[in-house]
């Protein structure tokens, strides 16, 4: 029974996490996933854009952990390597459902919406 509401529960996940429609995206020639076109906006814009908020919340643990507690245990030294968990996914760190991969984001875009998150520091 565990196992079956497990593999629903990633088969959601997957669902969820998948990039949100009518946003404008740029196509590439090589065939690499479409980038969003985005133009200077905040990191909460770009948080509020896609699908975090299936599986975060600022203030209350859901799926995923809240950016509060998050927050409490980065700094600005780990920015880099949260940039690198939002675009490639991870997990082990907050429990067994893992964190989807997010390509669609670039490394400059994923770096403002870690910045955001870090701000919510209590």
């Amino acid at each position: 029974m565990k196992k079956l509401f497990l593999t629903g529960l990633v088969s959601l996940l997957v669902f969820s996490c998948s990039k949100k429609e009518n946003s404008e995206v740029q196509s590439t020639d090589s065939g690499d996933v479409p980038t969003p076109v985005v133009a200077n906006v905040s990191g909460q814009t770009l948080i509020e854009s896609s699908d975090c908020m299936a599986c975060h919340n600022a203030d209350e643990r859901m799926i995923g952990p809240s950016y509060k507690e998050i927050a409490a245990k980065y700094s600005e030294k780990d920015i880099e390597t949260l940039a690198s968990k939002i675009i490639e996914g991870g997990s082990g760190v907050w429990g067994d459902v893992p964190m989807q991969a997010h390509p669609q984001f670039s490394k400059e875009d994923a770096k403002k919406m870690v910045e955001y998150i870090l701000k919510q520091k209590k």
